[in-house]
C-alpha cells in the first residue's frame, strides 16, 4: 500500500487515478479501485490517540473502545471506494462540526487530566479539516464523472451496555435527508438489509429507531452536493464482543456480504433516480480480480481437481453382484470400491492453509471458504466409504429427506397411469444408443466424447475431468430415454463442464455446495422442457427418495429392494439400480436431491433468469453472486446454453404439467 501526502492524494482523485494509500501520518485509509458512483466511510473505526495526548487521557483503551466503532473499517474492506479513519474519534470526532470536534467531556466523562492547550486543539482541528478536504475532492472527482454520489457511512452501536435489546440490527438515520425525494434508495436499502441471515440472529433494519443520523458528515454532504445522498446506517454490535471488542467470524462474515450486496442495490436504485441512463449495472460493481484470488484459485484447483466422488462411491462389482441378487432372493450384496489415491490428512491441511481470508471482496471470499468447506466435508466422505461411517458423512453433505419430500414422492406414486407409448416402445442396445448420442454431440457443437463402460450404476453419466459421456454397456433405452438423457447429460451436466473450462476462475470447474441438488435438479428440468419427461421417470425419481429415507431408517439392502419390485411394481433390474444408488458406499443419500432440486428449479425458473447457473459447477445459493460476478466482467457469460432453455417448454402434457407443478 501507498503511503501518500494530503497533496498527493488530492492530485491523484484530480486526475482520476485509481489507487489504495494511507496518509502519511496513518490517520486515514482511502481507497479508489474502480470509478463507481457509490463509496462507504468509516469514521469512527479508528482507536490511535497520538502521543502528546495519549498521556493526558482519562480513560483507558477497553472504555474508550466501547464508544468507537471497532471493526467497522473491516466491514466495508470488500468495497471498490472507502475511506476509513485511524484515528480515535477521542482526539477529533469527524461526526461533529470543525467547532465542537474536539471533546473535553465524552459520555458524561472528565477526558483529560488537563485541559488540552490552544495549539494541541488546533492540531486536530487541521486533521478533521483536512479529512473533510479531500472527502469533498473524492465526491467533487464522482459528481463531475456520474452526477452525484451514495455515501454509506457506516457505524455501530452498543445494545448489551445501553439495553437496546429489542432494536434492530440495522437503524438508517435520515433526520438530515429529503425522504420523499430519496425514498426509493431508503426503501431498497431497508428490504436488502432486512434480508440478510445471519447465524442464530433475527435481522432487522429501521428507521431512526435508536439513532437519527444528525453527525456532521451528513450536513457536509447535503449541503455541499446536494444531488448526493449520505444514509447513516448504525449497525447494533451483533458482530462483536461489546466488552472487549472480538468479532464473532461467521456472523460478521455474512454480515459483511450482505451489506456489500445491499450497498450495491441501493446504489443501482441511485443510479435510476438520477436518470443516470447510459451506466450499466456494471459501472457500478468493481470489475478486477484482486491478484490473491487468482493465487487461491489456481492452489485450489490443482489440490481438488481430482476429487470425484462418484469414481469411489460406485462399487466395482456390480455387476456380478446383481447377477447373484436377482438369483438368490437372500443374497446380500457384498459391494467392493476402489482405493483412495489421495492422503486425506494431507489434503486437509493444505486446503485450510489457502489464504482465503485475504481476499478482500466478501462475495468472492465467501464463495471459496463455501468450497473450501465443502472439501474439507467431501474427503471426510471419500474416506469413509464402504464403512457405516459413510452414511453420516452423505447426511452432511447431501442431507436427506424431509416430511416434504416424502410426502411428494408419495403423491407422485398414487398418480394414476395414462399411455405414454413407453410400454410398447421399441428398446435399443448402448451401441444404437452410443450413436445417437455421438450425432447429438455434434449437432450442439460439444467438444467432447462418448463410450461405453460396464462400471455405471446409471444408464449414462458424464465423467467431468475427461470430457466424457460414459453409456452403461448393460443398458437398454428406447428413443425418448435416449432424449432424455441428450438433454441431462449433455444439455446440463457436459455444458456445465464446457462452460467452466471458459472461465478465467477454475473454481467453477469444481462441485460448489449445493452444486449436486442445483445441477440435478436443472438437468430433470431439462428433460421437462424438451418433452421427455414421463411419468415413469418421475415415478423413478420418487421411488429414490423412499429408498433414500429406507436405508437411512435402518431397512437392509434386501428389504428395500424387494419393497421396490412388490409394492411398486419395479422391475428387477431396475429395483437393483434404485437400491444400488442407495446403498453404495455404505449409504449414499444424493438421490432424494433430484425431485426437490426439480421443484425448486422449475418455480425459480419460471420467476427469473437463471442462465447464470450455467456457468461451471454452481449452487442455487450462489445465484445472486454468479450474476453479480457475470455483470463485473469476472466471469464469462455461457458460452453453451441447454438445447432446451432456449425456447418454451415442449411438454404438452396437461397430466404430467398438473403433476409437476403440485409438487410442494
Amino acid at each position: 500500500m501507498q503511503t501518500l501526502s494530503e497533496a498527493e492524494v488530492l492530485a491523484a482523485l484530480a486526475s482520476g487515478e485509481l489507487f489504495e494509500a494511507e496518509l502519511d501520518d496513518g490517520s486515514l485509509l482511502i481507497r479508489v479501485r474502480d470509478h463507481i458512483p457509490h463509496l462507504c466511510t468509516a469514521v469512527h473505526a479508528g482507536h490511535r490517540l497520538r502521543k502528546d495526548i495519549s498521556d493526558q487521557c482519562l480513560i483507558d483503551d477497553l472504555a474508550r473502545q466501547t464508544e468507537e466503532d471497532p471493526l467497522t473499517d473491516q466491514l466495508i474492506d470488500g468495497f471498490p471506494v472507502i475511506l476509513a479513519t485511524r484515528d480515535s474519534r477521542y482526539e477529533y470526532d469527524l461526526n461533529r462540526s470543525p467547532e465542537d470536534c474536539v471533546y473535553e467531556t465524552a459520555w458524561n466523562k472528565q477526558l483529560w487530566r488537563s485541559p488540552l492547550t490552544a495549539e494541541q486543539i488546533e492540531f486536530s482541528r487541521n486533521k478533521h479539516a483536512r479529512y473533510y478536504r479531500i472527502l469533498e475532492a473524492l465526491l467533487a472527482s464522482v459528481r463531475k464523472r456520474f452526477g452525484g454520489c451514495l455515501v454509506v457511512d457506516v457505524h455501530s452501536y452498543n445494545w448489551q451496555i445501553r439495553n437496546h435489546a429489542d432494536a434492530p440490527v440495522f437503524n438508517i438515520g435520515t433526520e438530515q435527508i429529503e425522504t420523499k425525494r430519496w425514498r426509493p434508495i431508503l426503501s431498497k436499502l431497508q428490504q436488502h438489509l432486512s434480508a440478510i441471515e445471519l447465524p442464530n440472529l433475527e435481522t432487522e433494519a429501521k428507521f431512526d429507531t435508536v439513532f437519527f443520523g444528525r453527525g456532521y458528515q451528513a450536513t457536509f454532504v447535503r449541503e455541499w452536493f446536494p444531488d448526493s445522498l449520505l444514509v447513516p446506517l448504525e449497525i447494533k454490535k451483533i458482530f462483536m464482543d461489546e466488552t472487549n471488542g472480538d468479532p464473532f467470524p461467521l456472523v460478521f462474515d455474512q454480515l459483511q456480504e450482505g451489506l456489500s450486496l445491499s450497498v450495491l442495490e441501493a446504489a443501482e436504485s441511485f443510479n435510476k433516480k438520477l436518470k443516470r441512463s447510459k451506466l450499466t449495472r456494471a459501472v457500478l460493481l468493481p470489475a478486477d480480480v484482486e491478484p490473491i484470488v487468482l493465487q487461491v484459485d489456481k492452489a485450489l484447483y490443482r489440490l481438488a481437481k481430482n476429487i470425484d466422488t462418484l469414481h469411489y462411491v460406485n462399487p466395482t462389482n456390480i455387476q456380478s453382484e446383481k447377477k447373484q441378487c436377482l438369483a438368490r432372493r437372500d443374497h446380500v450384496p457384498a459391494f467392493r470400491y476402489r482405493q483412495l489415491r489421495i492422503d486425506p490428512y494431507e489434503f486437509r491441511e493444505k486446503l485450510y492453509q489457502l489464504p482465503v481470508s485475504q481476499i478482500q471482496d466478501p462475495s468472492i471470499r465467501g464463495l471459496y471458504r463455501s468450497v473450501v468447506d465443502s472439501y474439507a466435508t467431501k474427503i471426510e466422505l471419500l474416506v469413509n466409504v464402504g464403512t457405516p461411517q459413510f452414511l453420516y458423512n452423505s447426511l452432511r453433505y447431501y442431507g436427506e429427506p424431509n416430511p416434504c419430500d416424502i410426502a411428494n414422492a408419495n403423491f407422485i406414486l398414487h398418480a394414476k397411469e395414462w399411455e405414454d407409448g413407453q410400454g410398447a416402445a421399441k428398446r435399443m442396445g448402448a451401441e444404437e444408443a452410443k450413436t445417437l448420442f455421438e450425432e447429438a454431440v455434434q449437432e450442439q457443437g460439444l467438444k467432447c466424447r462418448v463410450v461405453l463402460s460396464t462400471q455405471l450404476v446409471a444408464r449414462a453419466m458424464v465423467d467431468n475431468s475427461g470430457l466424457v459421456l460414459m453409456v452403461n454397456r448393460n443398458a437398454s433405452f428406447t428413443q425418448q430415454e435416449v432424449d432424455a438423457l441428450i438433454h441431462h447429460e449433455l444439455g446440463i451436466h457436459m455444458v456445465t463442464t464446457l462452460n467452466a473450462m471458459t472461465q478465467p476462475l477454475q473454481v467453477f470447474r469444481l462441485g460448489h455446495p449445493g452444486n449436486a441438488y442445483t445441477q440435478e435438479g436443472l438437468a430433470i428440468l431439462s428433460e421437462y422442457r424438451s418433452g421427455n419427461l414421463t411419468l415413469h421417470r418421475l415415478r423413478e425419481l420418487a421411488l429414490r427418495v423412499l429408498a433414500v429415507d429406507m436405508m437411512i431408517k435402518g431397512k437392509s439392502f434386501n428389504t428395500v429392494f424387494h419393497f421396490l419390485k412388490e409394492e411398486h411394481g419395479s422391475s428387477a433390474d431396475d429395483a437393483f439400480n434404485l437400491t444400488v444408488r442407495a446403498f453404495r458406499g455404505g449409504g449414499f443419500t444424493k438421490d432424494f436431491l433430484y425431485l426437490r432440486g426439480f421443484r425448486d428449479l422449475v418455480t425459480l425458473s419460471a420467476n427469473r433468469d437463471i442462465e447464470a447457473l450455467f456457468v461451471g459447477k454452481t449452487g442455487l445459493q450462489s445465484l445472486d453472486t454468479l450474476e453479480a460476478l457475470i455483470t463485473r466482467g469476472i466471469l464469462v457469460p455461457p458460452q453453451y446454453t441447454p438445447p432446451a432453455m432456449l425456447s418454451e417448454s415442449r411438454n404438452d402434457n396437461p397430466n404430467l404439467d398438473y403433476l409437476v407443478y403440485s409438487i410442494k
